[in-house]
């Protein structure tokens, strides 16, 4: 392939028009995709060189975990498709990334030799491959395009990833919000013409495990018009609640249903789109769950379908059913019902510090003051501030919410403030209403203010201050009429003196500042377990489930970084591992990780006596809590010297996980 003569001859009239394009900007007629044409034009707009070095990424650890935790619901469904292409590509000197909605890469499986090389251009987790940050590339453009894109070789903007041949796919949720992109990237003279299918394929899997995940407590009806599509990858999926309500449609099935916009519209029951009810067609699964049912669509085709419902979902039919009002019997939907219904006198669970934030909101809500939230990631930033929305004169309005860190810095404009038809290249031709224009008469809430870029800031504030904006490519401003919300985990007095966010927008934002305690230093811990586990959809009766005094014992020695969306994921996890009889949580059902981290914090806050190495087990599920709490310094160090430094083996000797070596002895070996 290296040797290919098509492939160098294609090579040789690109890097003819790149010498034509950097020279002159001329912009090339032919022989380029279009998609990379526009992100050609895109990044010298931005007055990216060709010839610019490779940038070192600019993120820290403490920056790439802060985005692994905002993304951590596309990293769990992502990670076991990404292992899936891996395999399939395996010693083709090719790797798999995964990059959030900002083109940041958060995770990347591949064979250590092209790893190596990949990393010499900075193709590595913690590296933003942005277009604005890397010029053309495949996880840039997808981003920016919402489409799959394949750039190969010099087809790169920047000369020192012309080494690189890249395909790439947007990641989307059935309401059409873009959450990052799947990419597999290998040496240029590699390129394999199935590989852009591989990871359309790989996203179509990652999308389809999201929705399922979302819509556990629906039931499921899998269809293809042919039979024998039901339960591939071209198959399209309906969820479905116990009153016969089509709730959500996946994308495959917007299509099947000729529903091409990804935008959440309102479907209706479901014999408003079929000729059978909803009833028959659960009876029928009932009676065999594998058979395919015929269904006439009231548009006239037929269809092939598989209906799928979950232990919860059928808890929740029968009590609709028995309460003769499913809507009101049945079970707690957290995907509808529970976001809309939270409000400020809901959140409050007793503890001081919340309740003071409760109070201070509670004043506000309604006065036209803007509300600054302030508080570590996880901590209930955005929880809080629906809960604002809901309680106040605002409440039918819509509630607009913008992660103002999750947007790339080239769309952030658009996104914000919407543009008019044919306002930049690749725009729609009819245009589109911007989140600040979507939010009138109701509430703004941008999230992560902190990392909003400097001329956006400058862009929010004259919307502040004259109540108009602006469409990109429009002559005249429109009124919004908007309460707005912010929350950072950042302190913006220490953003303003670094000169990252300007101080006249400071105090627009800056009305009442309110401060959410991290979950360690709260005192409720146990109400909002509660709360947690009573609107679990992993469990089909979560009201049954209790937690042993030693887990809950664990729960409340544990830091909890990841505040409480952390500890509504232990929770989740806790449940998925009980068997069908147990329903009581206890320290097994846990992640090992609290467990572990919750007894080295116990035995650093008390003097314990030693424990012998020959007592450690090989089975941490078999070691004794106290045990974990009693191996000492000398025990761990021993074990070190045994295995000649090998962290791990001597970790798995002790029991314990590796990281656990490292934060007892206080320093890396």
């Amino acid at each position: 392939m290296g040797n290919d003569p098509t492939r160098i001859a294609r090579s040789v009239a690109i890097d003819t028009l790149r010498q034509r394009f950097s020279a002159s900007g001329e912009v090339p007629e032919a022989d380029l995709p279009t998609p990379v044409l526009r992100s050609w034009v895109r990044c010298h707009r931005l007055g990216m060189e060709m010839g610019e070095r490779v940038r070192p990424p600019s993120t820290t650890r403490g920056d790439l975990m802060v985005a692994r935790e905002r993304s951590a619901m596309l990293l769990e469904h992502a990670a076991g498709v990404m292992e899936h292409l891996h395999e399939q590509i395996r010693a083709s000197g090719s790797m798999v990334l995964l990059a959030d909605a900002s083109g940041l890469i958060l995770h990347g499986i591949g064979d250590p030799a092209f790893v190596d090389r990949a990393n010499r251009v900075a193709l590595q987790p913690g590296a933003n491959w942005s277009e604005c940050e890397r010029g053309t590339n495949a996880i840039g453009a997808t981003l920016v395009e919402r489409a799959a894109v394949e750039v190969l070789g010099s087809e790169h903007y920047l000369d020192c990833n012309g080494v690189l041949t890249c395909s790439a796919a947007p990641i989307l949720d059935w309401r059409g919000e873009l959450l990052g992109a799947l990419d597999i990237s290998g040496d240029h003279r590699n390129h394999q013409p199935h590989t852009l299918g591989l990871a359309r394929m790989g996203v179509r899997l990652v999308e389809r495990r999201l929705f399922e995940s979302e819509h556990a407590r629906h039931a499921l009806l899998s269809f293809h018009p042919r039979p024998e599509g039901v339960g591939g990858l071209q198959e399209g999926l309906l969820a479905i609640d116990p009153d016969g309500e089509i709730v959500a449609a996946d994308h495959q099935a917007r299509v099947l249903l000729g529903i091409a916009d990804r935008r959440p519209v309102r479907m209706g029951g479901f014999s408003s789109l079929f000729r059978s009810s909803f009833g028959t067609v659960i009876g029928r699964a009932a009676r065999d769950p594998a058979a395919l049912i015929e269904l006439e669509l009231r548009a006239g085709a037929r269809i092939h379908a598989r209906v799928r419902v979950s232990p919860a979902w059928q808890i929740g039919a029968q009590r609709a059913q028995a309460g003769g009002g499913a809507r009101a019997a049945a079970a707690p939907d957290p995907s509808r019902s529970a976001r809309r219904r939270v409000t400020l006198e809901t959140l409050s669970t007793g503890d001081a510090a919340l309740q003071f934030a409760l109070d201070r909101c509670a004043r506000i809500v309604g006065r036209n003051i803007p509300i600054l939230i302030q508080g570590e990631s996880g901590s209930g930033k955005e929880l809080l501030a629906r809960a604002c929305h809901h309680s106040g004169p605002r409440a039918e309005g819509p509630f607009v919410a913008v992660n103002c860190a999750a947007i790339p810095e080239n769309l952030i404009e658009s996104e914000l403030f919407g543009y008019v038809g044919g306002a930049f290249t690749g725009a729609r031709k009819e245009g589109a209403i911007g989140k600040i224009q979507q939010a009138h008469g109701g509430t703004l809430f941008l999230d992560e203010i902190g990392d909003m870029p400097l001329a956006m800031q400058a862009r929010l504030l004259r919307v502040l201050q004259e109540r108009c904006v602006q469409p990109v490519g429009a002559s005249a401003a429109v009124p919004v009429d908007i309460a707005l919300l912010c929350a950072t985990h950042r302190v913006l007095g220490e953003q303003v003196k670094a000169g990252r966010f300007r101080e006249d927008l400071y105090y627009r934002v800056n009305g009442l500042a309110v401060q959410l305690p991290p979950l360690r230093a709260r005192s409720d811990l146990r109400r909002i377990v509660r709360r947690v586990l009573d609107a679990s959809g992993h469990h089909p009766e979560p009201a049954r489930i209790t937690v042993a005094p030693e887990t809950m014992a664990i729960l409340e020695a544990y830091s909890w970084p990841g505040n409480i969306r952390q500890l509504q994921n232990v929770l989740e996890v806790a449940l998925a591992l009980l068997d069908a009889d147990e329903a009581c949580i206890r320290p097994m059902h846990l992640p090992e990780e609290v467990v572990l981290s919750a007894a080295v914090d116990a035995a650093a806050s008390a003097p314990v006596r030693a424990v012998p190495l020959a007592l450690a087990t090989d089975d941490f599920s078999l070691l004794p809590l106290r045990r974990a709490r009693a191996l000492d310094d000398e025990a761990i160090r021993a074990a070190i010297a045994r295995f000649d430094g090998n962290l791990s083996a001597a970790a798995r000797h002790l029991g314990v996980a590796r990281n656990t070596l490292y934060r007892r002895m206080g320093r890396p070996f």
